[in-house]
């Protein structure tokens, strides 16, 4: 079955309980983990709110600190539970394209990540980078969903 999986994260409560239920697979599997967060780069029209309020250094400070945060987190997680981790802070535009390179450069054989499930409008506008990977990945992947997210 699977080996190696890689667990996209954003923060989001959502992506933590799809880390905890991707820690549970690969303990039930005797899989590896890969966890992986995305840094997008400072954009002079904002999208998130400290991209308004900081300065390209700060706001390169405060992801990369941010990010490091949830990679210990995730590997806390993962030694509780005895599944073996490594982790991966990657910068990139295109976070959809960064998961995939990055799972085939690690060669993970699943990929598990946390869904939205933006509809209408919000989907239009936002996009889903779960939607994006699902259509460009060669590698499987499992989708997270929560009825109460």
């Amino acid at each position: 079955m699977y080996k190696s999986i890689l667990v996209p994260t954003d923060g989001s409560p959502l992506s933590g309980h799809a880390i905890d239920e991707s820690l549970s697979l690969a303990a039930s599997l005797g899989a590896r983990v890969t966890l992986l967060t995305v840094i997008e780069p400072f954009h002079v029209i904002a999208y998130v709110p400290e991209q308004i309020v900081e300065t390209r250094d700060a706001y390169d400070r405060h992801m990369r600190q941010e990010a490091e945060r949830r990679m210990q987190d995730g590997e806390a997680k993962a030694r509780a539970r005895n599944v073996g981790c490594e982790t991966a802070i990657v910068s990139s535009g295109d976070p959809h394209e960064a998961i995939i390179a990055t799972a085939n450069e690690r060669g993970c054989d699943l990929i598990a990540m946390a869904s939205h499930g933006r509809r209408g409008v919000k989907a239009l506008v936002i996009g889903s980078v779960t939607a994006k990977v699902l259509t460009h990945s060669q590698i499987p992947v499992l989708v997270y969903r929560r009825e109460d997210a």
